[in-house]
């Protein structure tokens, strides 16, 4: 089982993105997009409870149907700060991946990797936790800077920091806002953005996201009742 020591404080937090950041791998493409398993993660919370339920749901990439899926129930143990939202999810996240009976194949979080401000956001510090290929697909820009991209489906335009690329600005569908595509690990931002679009055939948000969005819903009701 992969080990994670909850911090005691941010700058101790901070420290720890900084000491594993270097190994992101950004030079492996990965899966090919449409092929073998993806697996989407999410969470949801009971912050009157202190509850946090993780949900992992694995998809044919072909096809997008459910090949495996499951929870994991545990406790917000690190306050919500901005940069640090990796260390209220991860614990249990990692234990929703770990009691999957199938291989997870490419990982795909609802939120960011290197569009971070240390880059090394949830997406590339769960792929450098468990050695598995992360992409981060978010609902907003987080504080980068973007043009917006064509109004067509595949449309794409760089997320910047000043004038570095940390990800894009991706239409998944004709004339709605775009989703934010980073690398985690174990990836390229091109095959990140081609699963992203091989993931969104009838939404906006990759099919990965929505079930097991709607799994950790759920499971919080069931586990807060």
């Amino acid at each position: 089982m992969t080990t994670f020591a909850v911090p005691a404080d941010a700058a101790e937090a901070r420290a720890v993105q900084d000491s594993l950041r270097d190994r992101v791998v950004t030079e492996d493409s990965g899966p090919a997009p449409g092929s073998g398993h993806v697996t989407g993660v999410d969470v949801a919370y009971d912050d009157e409870r202190d509850l946090v339920v993780a949900a992992a749901v694995v998809l044919d990439a072909a096809t997008l149907d459910v090949v495996a899926e499951t929870t994991a129930v545990g406790r917000v143990t690190f306050p919500y700060v901005p940069g640090l939202l990796a260390f209220r999810e991860i614990p249990t996240v990692l234990a929703a991946l770990e009691s999957l009976t199938a291989d997870p194949g490419l990982v795909v979080c609802d939120g960011y990797g290197l569009a971070h401000p240390r880059r090394f956001g949830l997406a590339s510090h769960l792929g450098v936790l468990t050695g598995l290929p992360v992409i981060g697909v978010a609902k907003n820009p987080f504080t980068f800077a973007y043009e917006p991209p064509g109004p067509k489906r595949g449309d794409s335009s760089p997320l910047l920091d000043g004038t570095e690329e940390v990800g894009r600005a991706l239409r998944t569908r004709d004339g709605t806002k775009p989703v934010f595509v980073s690398v985690g690990h174990r990836t390229t931002l091109d095959t990140a953005c081609a699963h992203t679009l091989a993931l969104t055939r009838e939404f906006r948000q990759p099919e990965t996201t929505r079930r097991a969005d709607a799994l950790c819903r759920r499971a919080l009701r069931e586990a807060a009742g």
